[in-house]
This record gives C-alpha cells, sequence and structure tokens, in this order.
C-alpha cells in the first residue's frame, strides 16, 4: 500500500473521531468519493492501526443504525419545503 493511501487513511479517521460525522462528510472533507473514504476506513484501517479501528468502528455502527432515520428527516424535509 502507498504511503499516501496510508496516510489519508489515519487523517480519515482521525477526522471522522473528532466530528463525530458520517462517511459522506469524510469523503467531502477529503476530496475523495464515499466509496473510496468507506474502504479507507473500513478496509484498510484494520491492517494500517487496529486500535484506531476500534475507535470509529463504534461511530461506523452507530451511523448504520441511523440511517433510516435520517432518510426519513430528509424526506420530511424536502416535502415541507
Amino acid at each position: 500500500m502507498k504511503d499516501y493511501i496510508r496516510e489519508r487513511a489515519v487523517e480519515a479517521a482521525d477526522y471522522l473521531i473528532a466530528h463525530r460525522c458520517t462517511v459522506r462528510a469524510v469523503a467531502d472533507a477529503f476530496c475523495v468519493s464515499k466509496s473510496t473514504a468507506h474502504k479507507d476506513l473500513a478496509e484498510r484501517l484494520p491492517h494500517i492501526d487496529p486500535e484506531r479501528y476500534r475507535a470509529i468502528a463504534v461511530i461506523l455502527s452507530n451511523n448504520w443504525q441511523e440511517r433510516y432515520i435520517r432518510g426519513g428527516e430528509a424526506t420530511r424535509n424536502k416535502y415541507l419545503s
């Protein structure tokens, strides 16, 4: 794995931990696609830094559980405006 990919994965994890945001927000912050951000966080990070991965796994799990709520709010806001 190239060094810049390792650095991006670690920086993305730190950003996710600091801001407790979604993968989409991380992707926007680092100007990469959502798929790349997810691959960095979910697949590459466990091999690079397992301890940091355990910290973000909790946030990713929470985001996974809240996705239906976010979708419902987005639809409600769409029809209210």
